[in-house]
């Protein structure tokens, strides 16, 4: 459904993707794992076209992109595609929540504002924020500003929702609130691309776990062959580091 290959993206000198591909089937929730540095935002980024790769190719639903030199016209037609969850939650200061939904279903999708204030209110209801639709992001907490988010991208019935690190901007105690809520997301059979340090989540929620260092695959797997069995090295430093002894096994 989604594949992506050979994707490279310097800045500058520094080579922050090379040589990446990735298949993703539809219904699928890959959880892209490594350390700070290893690409995976930018990755996602080149995806949505948020950055510009250098090189690289991405088919999503038999239509074939070059990531590099595609035009005005390509990029809209993949962005309709996909929707994108940022980890600072990246909503209009100046729309309210329902604002901020119907916006991109009138504008991008070309919905009449009829339907986009009911599909807004259906999905509102749906994250529990019903109640907020007429509130602006600055009078709602992170946890709240992350539940339009998500909302958002529900709303475009996208083919894929891309989460870049959907909890690190928050508080812990909401971190909890919002994994669930896109667990709730995954029970959709929405395909997702999951930018998480949340290795519970990934155990739990992924279909199939990618590990990321210095601008590459590593290795890639299920849950279990990843945090049970990982064939490389890299994997298994990385997963000692962070994983408490007790829920890590070679």
């Amino acid at each position: 459904m989604i594949e992506i290959k050979n994707v490279k993206k310097n800045f500058g000198k520094l080579e922050v993707l090379k040589d990446v591909s990735l298949k993703v089937d539809k219904g699928d929730v890959v959880v892209l794992l490594g350390p700070s540095g290893s690409g995976k935002t930018t990755l996602l980024r080149c995806i949505n076209f948020l950055e510009q790769a250098d090189e690289g190719m991405l088919t999503i639903d038999n239509q074939t992109v070059n990531l590099h030199t595609a035009s005005s016209k390509e990029k809209l037609q993949i962005r309709k595609k996909t929707a994108f969850v940022f980890q600072n939650y990246g909503l209009f200061q100046n729309k309210t929540a329902l604002q901020n939904i119907t916006e991109g279903l009138i504008t991008a999708r070309k919905v009449s504002t009829k339907e986009a204030i009911k599909k807004a209110e259906e999905v509102l209801a749906w994250v529990g924020m019903l109640d907020k639709k007429d509130y602006y992001p600055s009078q709602l907490s992170g946890g709240q500003q992350q539940r339009i988010g998500i909302a958002r991208a529900v709303a475009l019935d996208p083919d894929v929702i891309l989460f870049d690190e959907p909890t690190s901007a928050l508080d812990p105690e909401l971190i909890g609130e919002i994994l669930t809520l896109i667990r709730n997301v995954a029970k959709k059979g929405i395909t997702m691309i999951v930018v998480t340090h949340e290795m519970s989540f990934a155990q739990e929620v992924a279909s199939k776990v990618v590990f990321m260092a210095d601008g590459v695959v590593v290795e890639s797997g299920t849950p279990k062959e990843i945090f049970y069995t990982p064939k490389e090295e890299r994997t298994k430093k990385f997963l000692e580091r962070i994983l408490p002894q007790d829920e890590y096994y070679i």
